[in-house]
């Protein structure tokens, strides 16, 4: 499958940097000065995070070198917006740009070309449901909607079901006394799955910066639900060594999540 080959655009994915939390800040304080080669050193030391990112996508029929620069896009965007002041990890900011980004592309490739006026009224209608909801506690019909936007109802549902394909999270919505309202902004995910998505990927970033033997243990008590004494049979060590290795690497994981 062309996922899992090494190379993508010309880059090995196989050696591909894996920066500190260190080095990532020490990178950003000199970008922010403007230095060049901090940028470039900072992009490779997170191509990991876009081509975790890219895999979500990998059912679109879309070419995985194309997905890929697109998501390089929405790093190096990523990048020259964070706000180091907001105190979150930089790839809790990244991955919706990243997202939004590929979105945006598989969006306008599509075929179906959506006018600007029906994405309005879809947009609208998304807006004007959520606000009835917070007021009401339930979720109004499309007549009520349709209603509040003085429409007919058959053209509130036609613009929805009209925007179905992938668009982009930051879309704008409407813009107001220079405050721009995006999607993102206004819809809501009741089973959270685009956060547990995130933390899935933080997840596997904490692991991978665990040594071999402390990643082997997490992966066999937690992954495949083994004992701790099954864990010390298996690569020859004591059960207390096991303990002792499994709750520092649980500390280290702790410490990168915080």
């Amino acid at each position: 499958m062309a996922m899992y080959k090494v190379e993508i655009c010309g880059v090995n994915t196989a050696k591909l940097p894996l920066l500190t939390d260190e080095e990532k800040k020490e990178l950003f304080e000199k970008i922010q000065k403007g230095d060049k080669k901090a940028r470039e050193d900072f992009i490779k030391g997170n191509l990991r995070l876009v081509l975790s990112i890219i895999q979500r996508f990998s059912s679109s029929g879309e070419n995985i070198d194309d997905l890929f620069q697109i998501g390089c896009i929405g790093l190096m965007k990523a990048i020259d917006h964070f706000d180091v002041t907001l105190n979150v990890k930089f790839s809790t900011y990244a991955v919706p740009m990243i997202i939004g980004e590929i979105r945006r592309y598989l969006r306008d490739n599509n075929s179906i070309r959506v006018s600007r006026s029906i994405r309005d009224t879809a947009y609208k209608a998304i807006y004007t449901k959520e606000l009835m909801m917070k007021k009401s506690d339930k979720e109004p019909t499309v007549e009520e909607i349709a209603k509040k936007l003085d429409v007919a109802p058959e053209d509130v549902v036609f613009a929805l079901d009209a925007i179905q394909s992938p668009v982009s999270l930051y879309e704008p919505v409407y813009a107001e006394s220079g405050d721009t309202l995006y999607i993102m902004d206004q819809i809501s995910d009741k089973k959270n799955k685009e956060d547990n998505w995130i933390e899935e990927i933080s997840l596997k970033a904490a692991i991978d910066r665990l040594s071999d033997r402390e990643h082997r243990i997490i992966k066999m008590r937690y992954f495949e639900g083994k004992t701790q004494m099954e864990v010390a049979e298996e690569i020859s060590i004591s059960q207390a060594q096991v303990s002792r290795l499994e709750k520092k690497a649980l500390r280290s994981m702790k410490h990168y999540l915080k």
